[in-house]
Formats: C-alpha cells, structure tokens, sequence
C-alpha cells in the first residue's frame, strides 16, 4: 500500500458531514487518525490501495461521532452493577418494588454495610401515582434494612432517599439544620422523613464508602463501551473537583481525574472527555470556590485531544421538578425556588453567585453553569456580562447548562456575547407530563425553548446528562423533532421543534465549538480527527418516531473501528 492510500474507506452511502452547509456526500476516506477526503462513491473508490479495508455502505448513514456533551462518565459507570442498584423506571415500578431490591441486596451484604442504589421518580411510582400525598419514607426502606444503612438517589440526582440506619449513621435528627441550599423534609410531628433535597444530600453522601481509583477506571471503560455501541466518541464529564467530594457526582480531583489520567496515559482512553472542575460544592460560597481554584491548578493529561480539563463548573439554583429552580413566578402550589449558593437573602445569594462567576472567568476557565429557573438563568447571562465587562476575554465560551426556562432576553444576550446554552432533550421526554403540575401548562410547553435560542443565534448543544437519563442520543434527536412526551405521547411546545439537521449539530458541530475543538472534530471534513458513527439506514426523510429503532452498526474512533454490530 502507498503511504497516501488510505487506511479505511466508508462509501456508497449517505454521509451526512454536518459542515456548515450541511452537505451529504456518499463516502469518507481515513488515513491513520484524520479523514482525508470526503466524496463521491467514484472518488472514493479510486483512492483505495491493496490494504485499504472498504466497507460498502448500501445506503447506510454516516455521522461524525456523537459528542454527549453533559454526561457523568464516572458517576454513570458508579451506578451499574457491580456497584450500585438500579432502583428506577422501568426495572422497578413502585415503593414495594424498590424495597424488595433493596431486600435482597441487604440479603447479600454483612450488617452494617452501606447500600447505595440509584434512580427513582416519584413520577413512575405506582404508590404515588395513585395517591399524590404519598412519598416515599425512610420507613419503606426500614422494614427491609434495618440494620444496613440505604441511600438511594432520585432519577435527577437532586434528591436522596435515605433510612432510618443511615440517618442514625450521619446524625441526622430533628434537630439537624440544613445546609445553605438544602431541604431536610420533616414529619408532621417533626421527624425527618428520609428525604433530603439539594445540597442536604450532602449530609448522607460524605459517608458513602468512596471507590479506588481501579474500581472508577473499570466503571469509566464499562461505559465507553456502551457509549461506542451507541455511536458516542465524546463526552464532557461535568463535574470533577474538590466541590464533588464525598457527592454521587463527584469524587476529589486525586481519583476521578487520576482515574482518567492513568487511562490516557496507558493508551486506554477510547473517548474524548472534556472536563468541567466542580471548585465549590452546591451551596457553596465565593470563598469556596476561591479555595477550590487554588487547590485544581488546571490538571493536565498525557494528551488534550483525549482528555481535557477545560472549564469549570458552578451551581446557581436547584431543578424545577423538586420546586428549587429559582423562579420569576411563582409555581402553582407557591413559592418560587431559590438559589443554593451561600447567602442569607436572595439579594445577598445573588452577590455571592456573581462573584462565584467572576473568580472563574478572571480564572481564565470556560464556565458551564446549572441553572433552570428564568430567574436564576437571569442573574447568571447577567454575571457572565459583568464578568467579561471587568476583564474581558476573546473567547470564553461559557455557556448555561440545562437552561430549562431561558427568556428571550437572555437567549440575546448569550447570542450577542458568544455564550451558548446546553439542552437536555431526553429529560424533556421523560418529564414533560409531569412538568404540567408543576409549572403549568404553558411553562412547561416552553420548557427547553431550543428553536427559539437557535432563531436568535445561541449555539445549542444537547446531552444525556447520563445517568440522569440514558446516553442515548437517538431519542434525544427524536424528541427535539417531536416534543413528544414519554408517558402519554402528547406534544409539549410544538413549536419549539427543530428540523433533523438542526439536531443533530447539537450532538456534533455544536459540542466541538464547546468543546473548544470546532477546528478538528464533530464534522465529517478534510482534516478533521476520524470520528465516525454508521447506522443501519438512511436517516434523511426518516419518520422521527422510528429514530429510536435505528442501530449503530460500526463506530470509528481515532481512525480505529471500536464497535462493530
């Protein structure tokens, strides 16, 4: 073979290249790590040498790889078998249901030893359906783990389920005090009912066991394997630092990241992870996070294309489910949320949050933000401009994650400053009946305004925000299309849908721009890292309800075939 001929050749098929104009093309040429030419079958063709393997596509799809551009590698991995239970929808389907898992998980462990599960929503409790003033109580786990201290966290990880062992372990009593940011739910006589919300989980997390680094390397390489056979070859791990310590998000930089670290060094990291550093812990304070930047000293890897520590991560206020998201109007049955940064009044809180942001950006850090509340999301667009005005930068590209009920005048605000905001389209599905409760109707239609940011020109990325839901990126395109509901399959905010293309960016080109590797990744071009994703047919004028039936036949990482259905 020549040394221009290529290693790997895809062709006759339907190679949708997501550059800028979107152009389809029927094949794709790779030589060692990069595409060398994209093209014609003809074209293609003629470039082969005797040792160039051709894979004959017959009308299949070719993506670049998939970038999950908000995803928790190591807390997903941490959630699986062997190291935790799978307590949600749909392996368990009620309270009942849950306590007999957590029965038999007690069965097989020594008195005394913690049990750590992951999961539940109370939206798919049968109890709770049926009766909406029954929650689940720490005593539903006592008759079943009396002895055995059980922590289970909800499907949106903003909320933990404990028993009465574990709080007894922790000394949690009536008397306890929540945390800044945090909710202990209590007992009509005063009791805490196991329940803890916000930055209270904390107070039950710091005395999980903590897993070794060997068992984090072997959870993060269990899920780039799922991830391969979903078509994935890139992610950002949101979330790993000192502020994560001790949380099911988390980890201290020493383990997570040295759990990252040692993979890429011993070439065993067959992903591009960008990483977020969590300096200062939900409820935290400027201070915190003052003394988180000064401990992370920005790590680096053996290799920035695998894995880089990019920006940081900040908490501003809860999620709209658990009534926490920071709200301008009030939710239906009161309140309006709050932030959870340390302060004691909301004027204050606000002050705090602002310098949080700009420690970060003076930091020089790309900041990725919670925040899904209107009024939150505000107050931070707001504290990105200010912080910039103060010192400003050429290209920060901080950007607002989750977003949920974003405004027009923050939407235009982000497009004017080059920010952008990361959407989970997924959760939309899950949650969108629900969301009817507890915001009304016409707020939760408008939930995830994606067609409105991009008609203005914010750039959009969506994710899985794994294992918050599955990493699959199939239903997340479908459901940006549809706006369709899980549980009933009604359409919330039709008019917030987006076309196939539109979509899929949000899972290639647009993650590259946050990733800050627009310049060599997420589109299928000349030049550009040999990231590639086959499916099974063609995907243009596809009906989206079929999208979630589509496979992922081969996946090509780094030049190299990584999965092959």
């Amino acid at each position: 073979m020549t040394d221009t001929a290529p290693t790997l050749i895809l062709t006759g098929g339907q190679v949708l290249t997501v550059d800028r104009d979107f152009t389809v093309a029927q094949g794709v040429a790779v030589r060692g790590r990069d595409i060398v030419a994209v093209g014609t079958d003809a074209e293609m063709r003629a470039l082969a040498g005797p040792a160039t393997r051709v894979v004959e596509l017959g009308g299949r799809t070719v993506l670049p790889g998939i970038n999950d551009s908000h995803l928790h590698g190591a807390a997903y991995g941490m959630t699986k078998p062997p190291f935790a239970l799978d307590v949600g929808h749909p392996a368990v389907g009620s309270i009942a249901g849950i306590a007999a898992t957590v029965a038999a998980a007690v069965r097989a462990a020594p008195p005394g030893e913690w049990i750590v599960g992951l999961g539940w929503d109370p939206g798919y409790v049968a109890e709770c359906l049926a009766d909406q003033q029954q929650f689940p109580h720490r005593r539903d786990l006592d008759a079943v783990a009396p002895d055995n201290p059980v922590c289970l966290t909800d499907f949106s990880s903003h909320m933990v389920w404990a028993n009465t062992a574990a709080l007894r372990t922790c000394g949690i009593d009536r008397d306890t005090a929540a945390p800044p940011g945090g909710v202990i739910d209590l007992d009509p006589d005063g009791e805490p009912t196991g329940i803890l919300r916000e930055a209270a989980q904390r107070l039950v997390q710091t005395a999980l066991p903590s897993p070794t680094t060997a068992q984090r390397r072997q959870a993060i390489q269990g899920v780039i394997r799922e991830l391969h056979s979903r078509g994935i070859t890139s992610y950002t791990e949101p979330g790993l630092g000192p502020g994560g310590a001790g949380t099911l998000f988390g980890g201290l930089s020493t383990e997570n990241w040295t759990a990252y670290a040692e993979l890429a060094a011993e070439g065993l990291l067959d992903a591009r992870v960008s990483v977020l550093l969590l300096p200062a812990p939900m409820g935290g304070s400027a201070d915190d996070v003052r003394k988180g930047l000064a401990e992370l000293r920005r790590p680096t890897s053996a290799d920035p294309r695998l894995l880089n520590a990019i920006g940081v991560k900040i908490f501003a206020d809860g999620v709209p489910p658990n009534r926490t998201a920071w709200m301008n109007e009030p939710y239906p049955d009161g309140g309006h949320g709050a932030l959870c940064v340390h302060g004691e009044s909301p004027a204050l809180q606000v002050e705090e949050l602002r310098e949080m942001i700009r420690l970060a950006h003076e930091a020089g850090f790309q900041l990725g933000v919670h925040v899904t509340g209107d009024r939150a999301i505000d107050t931070v667009v707001d504290a990105f401009i200010a912080a910039d005005e103060a010192a400003p930068r050429p290209d920060a590209r901080h950007y607002v994650i989750h977003g949920d009920f974003i405004g027009p005048d923050s939407l235009a605000a982000l497009a004017a400053s080059g920010y952008g905001v990361n959407m989970n389209p997924g959760i939309k599905w899950t949650v969108a009946d629900l969301m009817d409760e507890v915001v009304g109707p016409a707020r939760s239609a408008y939930q995830w305004p994606v067609r409105s940011a991009m008609e203005v020109g914010v750039t959009v990325c969506s994710s899985s925000d794994a294992p918050i839901t599955e990493p699959d990126w199939r239903q997340g395109v479908a459901s940006m299309m549809l706006r369709e509901s899980k549980a009933s399959g009604r359409q919330s905010g039709p008019d917030q849908c987006v076309p196939l293309a539109d979509a899929l960016r949000a899972y290639t080109a647009n993650p590259a721009w946050q990733d800050f590797a627009d310049d060599w990744k997420g589109t299928i071009e000349p030049g550009k890292a040999a990231d590639l994703c086959v499916l099974d047919r063609p995907l243009l004028g596809l009906d989206p309800h079929d999208l979630t039936r589509v496979e992922v036949d081969l996946t090509v990482f780094d030049g190299r075939v990584v999965h092959e259905r």
